[in-house]
Formats: C-alpha cells, sequence, structure tokens
C-alpha cells in the first residue's frame, strides 16, 4: 500500500493545489489563505517553506513549468498572475498580470511548445493567452461554471469540464476554436480530468462518484466506467509508465485502477413496461395489472445486459472488474450464473488515506504521489509498491 512519508501543514485556509517540484525535494502550494508557498526539504528530513508569498487574492489554481520554472496562479478574482522561481527555489519574481477571467480561476495549463497559458474560470470560459506577449488569443464561453482542464500539446485538443457534468471538446490554433464535440456520461458536476497521451484516452471524475474513460483516439464513442468509490471523485492522476489510473475521493480512499487490460462497455439500460425475465408488470403498467389482477412492482436493472428485471429476477449481487464495477451490483439470475471466478478477479486496488482527497498529483520518475485534503493538509507518499 501507498507509504505516508512527510506532511505538509500550517496553512490558515483550505489549499487547493499542490505540485511537486520534479528532480528537487520540493514542493508548491497555493491555498485560500492567499499564499503561495515553496517547501522544500531540510536535512531533518521535514519540509519547510522557503517562499511564502502573499498574493491579492486567494490563490485558486497552479501551473508550474520545470524547464524554464515559470509558475502561473490562478487567483479568486480571475486574474492569473505570472512568477519565475529562482534556480535555489528562494526567491522568485512576478513578471505578469493575465487579467483573463470574471471569477475564480480553477484550472490552469501551461504550453512552452506553443507559448501559450490555458486556463478556465467560474465565469463558464475557456481563455488561452499569449504566454509571451500576454495577449489574449481566444476564448470559448460552457454552459455551466468551467472546473477542471486538460490539453494535448500534439492534437491541440483542449478538454474543459464543467459544473453540469459535461465536457466540452475543442480544437484550438493561435486565433480561433472549433467546438468537436460535448461528452455527456456524468450525472454530476466534472471535477477532474487526465489524459493519456500514447492511447488517446480521457480520464474524467465526477461528483456523481464514478469515473468514465473516454476512447477519444477510436472516433467511435467509446466510453468505460470505473465504478468503485461510494462519494465524489475530486481528483485523478494517471501514471502513463505502468498504464495505472489513481482516483481520490471525499470517502478518503485511493483507488488505483489496472488500464492496461481489455475493459467491456457497460450495456445501455432497456426500458420495458414488463419485467423482461419473467413477464410481471411494473407498477405503471394498469392495463397488465388489471387484466392480471395483480399488483405492479418496481423496476430494476442488471448491470450486466442492461435488461429491466423485479427484484425476484434480480436478487443476487456480484463484482463485475471489466465492466468498472469493483463493488457489487445487482444482476439478473442469468447473468449471474454465467459469470466466472476470473471475471471477478479485482482490476483495481484501494487505500485508505485518511483525509478527504481534492487534488493529486504524481511524480512518476520518482514513484511520488501528493494529495491535497480538505483537512488543509498535503500528505506525501511512496507509491513505488503500489506502481507497477
Amino acid at each position: 500500500k501507498p507509504d505516508l512519508f512527510s506532511k505538509l501543514e500550517g496553512f490558515n485556509d483550505d489549499v487547493n493545489m499542490a505540485v511537486f517540484i520534479p528532480r528537487e525535494d520540493g514542493v508548491i502550494t497555493v491555498s485560500d489563505d492567499k499564499t503561495l508557498r515553496v517547501w522544500l526539504k531540510r536535512d531533518t528530513g521535514q519540509y519547510w517553506p522557503s517562499i511564502c508569498h502573499t498574493l491579492p487574492s486567494q490563490a485558486a489554481s497552479l501551473a508550474y513549468n520545470e524547464e524554464t520554472r515559470r509558475t502561473f496562479i490562478g487567483l479568486d478574482n480571475g486574474t492569473i498572475s505570472e512568477f519565475n522561481l529562482a534556480e535555489d527555489f528562494n526567491r522568485m519574481s512576478q513578471t505578469r498580470d493575465y487579467l483573463a477571467h470574471q471569477g475564480r480561476v480553477t484550472s490552469l495549463k501551461f504550453s512552452l511548445n506553443c507559448e501559450w497559458v490555458l486556463s478556465c474560470a467560474r465565469d463558464k470560459y475557456f481563455q488561452w493567452h499569449c504566454s509571451e506577449t500576454g495577449r489574449r488569443l481566444g476564448g470559448y464561453q460552457a454552459s455551466a461554471w468551467c472546473l477542471c482542464l486538460e490539453f494535448d500539446e500534439q492534437s491541440k485538443y483542449v478538454f474543459v469540464g464543467d459544473y453540469s457534468g459535461q465536457i466540452s471538446v475543442l480544437r484550438i490554433s493561435n486565433t480561433e476554436f472549433s467546438l468537436i464535440t460535448t461528452l455527456k456520461g456524468h450525472s454530476g458536476s466534472v471535477r477532474s480530468l487526465s489524459w493519456d497521451a500514447e492511447r488517446s484516452l480521457l480520464f474524467s471524475g465526477s461528483y456523481d462518484e464514478s469515473v468514465i474513460v473516454w476512447d477519444i483516439g477510436s472516433k467511435k464513442g467509446t466510453a468505460f466506467e470505473l465504478q468503485g468509490h461510494h462519494d465524489k471523485v475530486q481528483a485523478l492522476a494517471y501514471a502513463s509508465g505502468s498504464k495505472q489510473l489513481l482516483s481520490g475521493s471525499d470517502e478518503a480512499i485511493l483507488g488505483i485502477w489496472n488500464m492496461d487490460v481489455k475493459r467491456i462497455e457497460t450495456p445501455n439500460w432497456e426500458e420495458s413496461d414488463l419485467c423482461q425475465k419473467c413477464s410481471s408488470p411494473f407498477f405503471w403498467n394498469f392495463r397488465r395489472m388489471w387484466e392480471e389482477k395483480t399488483l405492479g412492482i418496481r423496476q430494476h436493472h442488471c448491470r450486466k445486459c442492461g435488461k429491466a428485471v423485479c427484484n425476484k429476477c434480480s436478487a443476487k449481487k456480484s463484482t463485475i472488474p471489466p465492466l468498472g464495477y469493483e463493488y457489487e451490483v445487482r444482476v439478473c439470475d442469468d447473468c449471474f450464473s454465467t459469470i466466472t471466478d476470473e471475471e471477478k478477479a479485482p482490476l483495481a486496488t484501494f487505500h485508505d488515506v485518511k483525509h478527504q482527497v481534492i487534488y493529486m498529483n504524481l511524480d512518476q520518475t520518482r514513484k511520488r504521489l501528493l494529495t491535497v485534503g480538505r483537512d488543509r493538509v498535503v500528505k506525501l507518499w511512496d507509491v513505488s509498491t503500489v506502481l507497477h
């Protein structure tokens, strides 16, 4: 299981994001106490702030570029502040403010190759700016608060998750954008996105307690569901080297999903006025109830075949990991008898991290994970034993 090796504490308000400084024993944090902090590991093994910079507004989001040490902070007032960190991480200088949004900046990406700063906010806008001139290049208005963002440098695809549960897929250039499609699958707000550039898979975590894997590369609209959490999924991180997805939720659980296996799409739920196994009428089928002089019954669905069934014909439960169900779900009697022990073998592990996770950052090289919790604590984990 993950091994906790350090904690960052002492924040006066909620911590919103944190990232590792690659190849350094350091972490950058932003929080609602209006501070940007750079934490370095001391000889004692403890992390202490080498920089604690106060900002004019609550610091909501963060993007850090390793090559240039450029750091972008999204503020609650809609501004994005750019800083340069010194080589020893003990000093920083502000270089520019981008007056990007009219609301809290919820997510930021910086592309050095394109020299773009991409951002989304609670003003329902996704914007991108030129990081050389500070000029606004373009923007897209979504139907609800924009909450999270992913960017693929190669294809110039942008994915914007919003409060309504939709994900807008855009292709952008220096001056314009085209809306490719809108992905609709979540019944709650989309809180986190992660991108597998190698296989063109998009992962989305939502308040509906599920993770959806969108196969963008196949262009067939394929989507796989991952059901293992029992509370809101707030944070995702993808380990491309081991093809594992890490998910963090409000139940203080870290999920680690094997994405190097063949997964099956969840079936669409069928609609029927009768149980599709025993033909008993459901409670809205008044004519059949009158004809048979019987009471109507409640409709359920088998998670394996999608058929509409009554409780009597679907009294059994089973895990179905290839379909993404890591906990027991309702299946009809016919499907239950066909599920083999091999099919029940788990494809994910779940670990108690003892705080509600709202953000995660993974250092794949060192196999370290940080989790930002609702308890205003940042926990640092050694995940070398759980990543392949």
